[in-house]
């Protein structure tokens, strides 16, 4: 997940420095990667580097962008990841910007499918067994139904922190441009100050020099 604009600093490219890492970890263990791209900075980063990738979406808002951008990646993610044969994917993994404060904003990689499942080791008590719940439908019904949106509200949750991360770099990023820009007007004002009184002092001499050489005539 990449911004369509520039001016942000090096939001686009550190995220795109870990993406080429997940890349290359992923290719030391045997899985080639399926790329699916957001944002014109990385559509342009592959499209001049001629390489191949599954679906991009180029031409969405990503300082703003909305909740069906999210369900469309969602998608075709999905589909990718319940399809058979040549197009089927094991793994999908997002790597985006995650927002942290105004001043940091750190490149993440998150793997959404399949689920990780953490098995929680905790001590029996000595209180009542815990309930037994049915499920109208089954439970493997339920879960179809509820996985696309657990995954289309991740993958919106990671627009919304990239979205973040773009406008805090952006901001940073012009605010260091007017400080230099300040810093220039001030070293070239102090540098044409010293040009001009440098001028005025040598045509002074030059009057006194010549009225001097007359007054001695």
């Amino acid at each position: 997940m990449t911004s369509n604009r520039g001016l942000a600093g090096a939001y686009a490219s550190s995220v795109l420095k870990e993406s080429e890492r997940l890349i290359e970890r992923l290719r030391d263990e045997s899985i080639e990667p399926v790329p699916y791209l957001v944002g014109r900075k990385a559509v342009n980063f592959y499209r001049f580097r001629h390489r191949p990738y599954a679906q991009a979406w180029e031409e969405a808002s990503t300082d703003n962008p909305p909740y069906d951008l999210a369900r469309d990646i969602s998608n075709a993610v999905i589909d990718a990841y319940l399809a058979e044969g040549e197009n089927e994917i094991d793994e999908v993994h997002v790597v985006y910007t995650k927002f942290k404060s105004m001043v940091t904003q750190e490149p993440q990689v998150l793997r959404l499918l399949p689920i990780e499942v953490v098995d929680d080791h905790r001590e029996e008590t000595t209180g009542p067994p815990l309930p037994l719940y049915d499920l109208e439908p089954s439970a493997n019904d339920v879960l179809d139904a509820v996985l696309p949106q657990y995954v289309a509200h991740r993958i919106f949750n990671c627009l919304l922190q990239a979205a973040a991360s773009e406008l805090a770099a952006r901001q940073r990023a012009m605010k260091s441009a007017t400080d230099n820009a300040e810093d220039l007007i001030k070293n070239y004002t102090r540098l044409a100050n010293e040009a001009r009184q440098a001028e005025i002092t040598q045509e002074i001499s030059e009057i006194v020099g010549g009225a001097n050489a007359l007054a001695d005539a």
